[in-house]
């Protein structure tokens, strides 16, 4: 099993090289849509996943999951969950053990996904109850995606509003790059 670089630091993961998605970014807002991404994505044996929330400034306030990101190598689907249900065919994914499904801290993601519709999760592995095998102390996804893949991961749009009539390409791209970066991190990992 390789080992990795143990921590790093902050200058060190600003000297690196900014890394992000460069695949097609599919916006989900449509039955349509829905329909042709999870199709697509249930024929993948391995997806990068991740969550968006609105932020909320108010202290003991907490919005609902507005954005879910899935990712394969090449294309990224942005599932705006503000504005089309939780469906069957999202929910047989989220179920499916034949897909693999990375993320990094998936708890409350998948809380916060659990309170829109309930299902059973099955198929998923946190990046940060794995990496400690390789040698990596270090859990945030930036810092982990620095150490695997020598890539800084821009974090700029963390706290926009992802509920916006309509999402900016910034945040399509951090969004996007957010769910594809755990995948390729796992994919290092086990290569």
């Amino acid at each position: 099993m390789p080992k990795f670089q143990e921590s790093i630091t902050n200058e060190e993961v600003n000297g690196l090289p900014v890394g992000a998605f460069s695949g097609e970014i599919v916006v989900v807002d449509t039955p349509a849509a829905f329909e042709e991404a999870c199709a697509y994505l249930a024929t993948q044996p391995l997806i990068g996943f991740d969550t968006e929330t609105r932020p909320s400034f108010s202290k003991g306030v907490t919005n609902k999951v507005s954005l879910l990101q899935l990712s394969s190598g090449e294309r990224a689907f942005l599932f705006r969950l503000n504005k089309i249900a939780l469906e069957k065919p999202l929910l047989r994914l989220m179920e499916s053990p034949s897909v693999t499904k990375i993320g990094a801290a998936i708890r409350d993601d998948l809380k916060g996904l659990q309170k829109l519709r309930h299902f059973t999760p099955k198929g998923f592995i946190d990046l940060q109850s794995i990496v400690g095998q390789y040698g990596i102390t270090d859990l945030s996804l930036r810092k982990m995606a620095a150490i695997t893949l020598q890539i800084k991961v821009s974090k700029a749009q963390r706290l926009s509003n992802w509920e916006a009539a309509n999402l900016t390409p910034a945040q399509q791209l951090y969004a996007a790059t957010d769910a594809w970066v755990s995948r390729e991190i796992y994919v290092r990992l086990i290569r």
